[in-house]
């Protein structure tokens, strides 16, 4: 329990100094801004650029890997959808927010602190895929529903130029890209310049995760959503579950692979969820609660995870050949 401590204690104790930070000084929520944007724009596109231009190229194609993480992603994305559909009797737009908290993790901000410092570098890899190619997909399915639902009125054509543009020059994704032809071409960078990206990259998750406490703050809880009954243990429960079986029954995945998308499927909902919401105007305050609610409850699930995997009791590999 002290090693666990010790990897989950200084992740959302960062959380909860950003947190306490905002409650104390009051600072508007635009003060965010340019913090925000130094994470975005600079630091985590430094961090996946260092890592990913350092790993053989061979190890960047691994196309089961992407393709068994995304199917079982939006496959709790389709039962949180139905269950909004059918239990609740959510509209269209409703039940995709509420698929999308069940099923898009805080992969940006949470994902690379925690799987570096719980897995060392080497996850640095797999986070990286999982999280461009899930965005692509969430980026793509986000503005598609609400266009079916009638939420978004712009033409067909207007519509996919605009995911295009969010797919191409995402900053993360830019920079993956770049990471994976510098490991490809085997490209060093000068002494001065790795310096600084080594600097930007070691500011990445304390900034990113300070930034979320603060944000939490800022979007106090009102009320409890009916709804969180199934979206919680969805996302925090069954999700990871799903993965760890969906890898187990592909197989041949390093180990450090397979512990690295289980534990970003166990990360709490992306505040991007809340900003869709706000985005089309569709369930706004409860996505703001479920962010608020999962992040709070993952800090027991995925310190029982991080247990699981450090002490052995749960194998690489479920079903071993």
């Amino acid at each position: 329990m002290a090693e666990i401590t010790g990897l989950v204690l200084p992740f959302f104790g960062l959380i909860l100094l950003g947190y306490i930070a905002a409650r104390i000084t009051k600072q508007p929520q635009e003060a965010m801004g340019w913090l925000n944007t130094f994470i975005i724009y600079v630091s985590l596109p430094a961090l996946f650029f260092k890592l990913l231009s350092r790993t053989p190229i061979e190890q960047l194609a691994r196309w089961d890997y992407v393709l068994t993480s995304m199917t079982i992603t939006y496959m709790v994305f389709a039962l949180v959808f139905a269950g909004g559909i059918l239990i609740r009797r959510a509209t269209i737009g409703e039940a995709t927010v509420q698929g999308l908290a069940g099923a898009y993790g805080n992969i940006g901000y949470m994902g690379p602190g925690i799987a570096i410092l719980a897995f060392g570098e080497p996850a640095a890899v797999p986070v990286a895929l999982i999280f461009c190619f899930e965005n692509i997909m969430h980026f793509t399915i986000a503005p598609m529903m609400m266009a079916l639902s009638g939420g978004d009125r712009r033409t067909p054509g207007a519509l996919a130029l605009e995911v295009l543009r969010k797919i191409a020059f995402h900053p993360f994704i830019l920079a993956t890209a770049v990471g994976v032809g510098a490991a490809w071409l085997e490209f060093v960078p000068p002494l001065p310049v790795g310096r600084l990206i080594d600097y930007l990259a070691q500011a990445a998750a304390p900034c990113a995760l300070f930034a979320m406490g603060v944000t939490l703050a800022l979007r106090p809880l009102r009320r409890v959503p009916v709804e969180l009954g199934y979206i919680v243990p969805m996302k925090l429960v069954l999700h990871p579950v799903l993965m760890y079986l969906g890898l187990s029954l592909v197989g041949d995945f390093e180990p450090v692979w397979v512990y690295t998308a289980v534990l970003l499927a166990s990360l709490p909902t992306a505040t991007n969820v809340f900003v869709i919401a706000q985005q089309y105007s569709v369930w706004v305050e409860r996505a703001s609660a479920t962010v608020l609610i999962t992040t709070v409850s993952s800090v027991g699930t995925v310190s029982v995870l991080l247990w699981l995997i450090t002490s052995g009791t749960l194998p690489p590999d479920l079903f071993p050949s």
